[in-house]
């Protein structure tokens, strides 16, 4: 049977007076004061297995509200102990309880002074590390639930080419590749940027946040943003092609007839989607009519061109051809092909443009 000492004993428990540090940490970090506490107790664990090598069965009883810490083994009474780790003889153990019996476990407490002094070093370095850990658990289950918003961060610092924001006192990072070409950003200056991926961090590394002003998921939020038709769902976006920084293509359509998807994107004067294309830095912004019908999605897709007809080319292959006047030409190919390459891709059909003749 086990029987237990009553414990702590004021004159057996080693003094730590961290319970104030405990609570300042869980303010600062916003992490919860029973992660800290049991991040210390695993480092005190840790510790005392580097000190006591026989197999002993070592417990921690950590008070931090009391400054107590009591660290004992556990022993069985037996008449021959073969595992001095683990066991002790009767005369031994009445030594320590008077009435310990064979078949007893007696608690046995062990020096806390030099396990004081290890622990404290241990508990310092993991219990900085589990506070990493438990903040950047945190800050992931934060920000996992937030792929796809839009976030505004302050610009800090370049590393490596990435642009880091601030959010709140944390590090959000705008890759290189994520950027718009060309643009650029004064320190100190707000940045909005659309969440892409959230990374959790290995054990003793950090959450990292990822951002991106390039992606077409960027553009959709900001349409939501800008324009109220959208974020209630009267009109669809069916989808977003971008060539990041000078042209993009966006296909809607409205859920009720008498709401025109187009002029309600472009607003009155074209506010609202000149607001979008001076956050994406001038970037021109196509929005165009969805259609299940291939050539007239082709059609609205070639703008700002004037197509004169869509023509099948190989309906298996997915290709077309559009055909356009002299002075419609390089409108429909755009600046280094970027319209009809965006057409193509935002139809998924082949488009070659031919000239009318």
């Amino acid at each position: 049977m086990l029987n237990s000492n009553r414990i702590p004993k004021h004159e057996d428990a080693l003094k730590i007076n961290v319970w104030n540090t405990i609570l300042q940490l869980s303010k600062e970090r916003g992490v919860e004061p029973k992660a800290i506490v049991a991040a210390i107790e695993e480092s005190l664990q840790v510790a005392a297995s580097r000190i006591y090598t026989k197999n002993e069965d070592v417990r921690i009883a950590f008070k931090p509200e009391r400054g107590d810490l009591r660290v004992y083994c556990l022993k069985t009474v037996v008449e021959a102990p073969s595992d001095p780790g683990r066991e002790i003889g009767p005369a031994e153990a009445q030594r320590l309880k008077a009435d310990a019996v064979v078949g007893d476990t007696i608690e046995i407490d062990l020096p806390s002074d030099t396990l004081g002094r290890i622990a404290a070093q241990a508990a310092k370095h993991v219990l900085v590390q589990k506070v990493r850990d438990a903040e950047s658990e945190k800050i992931y289950g934060t920000f996992a639930a937030r792929v796809g918003e839009i976030i505004a961060g302050t610009y800090r610092r370049i590393e490596n080419g990435a642009l880091v924001l601030d959010v709140n006192n944390l590090d959000i990072i705008l890759p290189p590749w994520e950027m718009i070409p060309g643009e650029t950003f004064d320190r100190g200056s707000q940045v909005r940027a659309v969440i892409t991926q959230v990374r959790k961090g290995m054990k003793g590394q950090e959450t990292q946040i990822l951002v991106s002003r390039s992606s077409p998921d960027f553009l959709g939020r900001l349409l939501q943003t800008e324009i109220p038709e959208i974020a209630s769902g009267i009109i669809e976006i069916k989808d977003i092609v971008r060539q990041p920084g000078e042209r993009s293509k966006v296909a809607v359509s409205s859920r009720e007839r008498d709401v025109d998807p187009i002029g309600a994107c472009i607003g009155p004067k074209g506010s609202r989607i000149l607001a979008i294309s001076k956050e994406l830095g001038g970037e021109k912004i196509d929005v165009i009519l969805w259609s299940a019908n291939p050539g007239a999605y082709a059609r609205s897709a070639l703008s700002p061109a004037r197509i004169e007809r869509v023509v099948p080319v190989d309906t298996s292959d997915k290709s077309l051809e559009a055909i356009v006047s002299r002075d419609q030409l390089s409108l429909a190919i755009g600046k280094k092909g970027i319209n009809v390459k965006l057409a193509s891709k935002l139809t998924g059909w082949k488009i070659a443009i031919r000239e009318l003749g």
